[in-house]
C-alpha cells in the first residue's frame, strides 16, 4: 500500500513537471489583426506551434486601435495596416513602433450598388471615402486615377478634400469610418473600400468598377502592407520568427489562392 501510495506521488510529480516544462517552453505572440478574415495568420498560428510559440490573434474593430495597443505594450506585434498609414500615425501620435516585414500590398477598389463604371457618375454624385488621412488620401488618388477628379500635386499621397483642384461633375466627397464605407454604399452613387472591409462584406473581385492596381513592389511603394513592432523589441527572437513564418513560399502561393489574385505577397519567398 506504501509503496503504491509513493508511485502515486512520483507520478503526479512527474505529470506537473511535463505540465511546467511545456508551459515554459512555449512563448505567447500577441498579434492584433482588423477584422474576421485572417486566414493566412491562422496558418502561421500552425506553423508557428512547431516553433514553441502561442500566437495569439487579436482582432480589433477599426484602424485606430491596433497602433495604441501596441505602443501600450497590449500586443506585441500588428499587421493590418500600409506603410503611409503607419507613418502617418506615428508622426501624429509620437508612437515607438516601425515597420518590422512586408505582408502584402493590395489594390483600393471601388465599388458601387448603382454603376458599373467610374465615367457613369453624373452631376452631383456622391462617392464615400475613410475619413482618415491616409486611406483617405488613397481615396482621392484612386478617383483622381479614374479621371474623376484632379488634387494638388504638392499634396503627395496624402490628399484631402480640400486638396481638389479639378472636380468637373461636382462629386460630393462623403467621409466615414473606413470600416463603416460598404454599410453606407446603398446612401451613395459609390465608394471606395478597404479591401479586408470589402471581404468582410462579401464583395468579390467582379464587383469593382474601378482599381487603383498595386503598383511596383519595392520598398517605396507606401501601400505595402507591414507587420509593425515596437522600437525597443524588434530584435526579440521570437517576433523575428513570427515574421518569417508569415514570409514562405507556402503562405505566398496561399494567399494568392484564397484571395484570387488581389492580394499580393510583397515579400521575397
Amino acid at each position: 500500500m506504501k509503496n503504491s501510495i509513493l508511485a502515486a506521488i512520483a507520478a503526479s510529480a512527474i505529470a506537473v513537471a511535463s505540465i511546467f516544462e511545456a508551459s515554459a517552453a512555449t512563448t505567447e505572440v500577441k498579434l492584433g489583426v482588423v477584422g474576421d478574415h485572417n486566414e493566412p495568420w491562422v496558418k502561421v498560428q500552425e506553423n508557428l506551434k512547431k516553433e514553441g510559440i502561442d500566437l495569439k490573434l487579436i482582432k480589433f474593430g477599426d484602424y485606430t486601435l491596433p497602433n495604441k495597443a501596441l505602443d501600450d505594450g497590449e500586443i506585441d506585434l500588428n499587421a493590418f495596416q500600409h506603410v503611409a498609414f503607419l507613418n502617418e500615425d506615428v508622426k501624429i501620435h509620437g508612437y515607438k513602433i516601425e515597420r518590422f516585414g512586408n505582408t502584402i500590398i493590395v489594390p483600393l477598389c471601388v465599388y458601387s450598388n448603382k454603376i458599373k463604371k467610374l465615367d457613369e457618375l453624373k452631376d452631383g454624385d456622391s462617392v464615400a471615402i475613410p475619413n482618415d488621412i491616409t486611406n483617405g488620401g488613397r481615396a482621392l488618388k484612386v478617383l483622381e486615377l479614374g479621371g474623376v477628379i484632379k488634387t494638388d500635386p504638392a499634396k503627395g499621397y496624402v490628399p484631402t478634400p480640400r486638396d481638389i483642384t479639378y472636380n468637373p461633375k461636382h462629386i460630393k466627397i462623403v467621409q466615414v469610418d473606413a470600416a463603416t464605407v460598404a454599410s453606407v454604399l446603398p446612401d451613395v452613387t459609390a465608394g471606395v473600400i478597404n479591401n479586408n472591409y470589402a471581404v468582410d462584406y462579401g464583395f468579390k473581385k467582379t464587383d469593382v468598377i474601378f482599381s487603383d492596381g498595386v503598383g511596383k513592389i519595392d520598398a517605396d511603394n507606401p501601400y505595402i502592407n507591414v507587420v509593425a513592432v515596437r522600437s525597443s523589441d524588434k530584435n526579440r527572437p521570437e517576433l523575428k520568427k513570427v515574421v518569417e513564418a508569415y514570409q514562405t513560399a507556402e503562405n505566398a502561393a496561399y494567399i494568392k489562392t484564397l484571395y484570387e489574385g488581389t492580394n499580393i505577397p510583397a515579400f521575397k519567398y
